[in-house]
């Protein structure tokens, strides 16, 4: 897979309008939370899914938290 790092943006309507196309075509997103990023992704696509697990090189075995 290949990965795609790309700048931090502000939070505004444009980045918000973005990141939900990318995110609705099955792909993935870093956001921030409380005290580090994490990896967004819809949780209906199988693409995502496991397009996190290899980003992670998370155990099949050990689910993914929902949100």
């Amino acid at each position: 897979m290949k990965s795609n790092y790309s700048n931090i943006y502000s939070f505004n309507k444009k980045t918000l309008k973005k990141t939900l196309k990318h995110l609705g075509k099955g792909k993935i997103a870093g956001l921030p939370t409380e005290t580090v990023y994490g990896l967004a992704g819809n949780a209906y696509s199988l693409k995502a899914v496991k397009n996190i697990f290899e980003l992670k090189k998370r155990p099949k075995k050990n689910p993914l938290i929902i949100h």
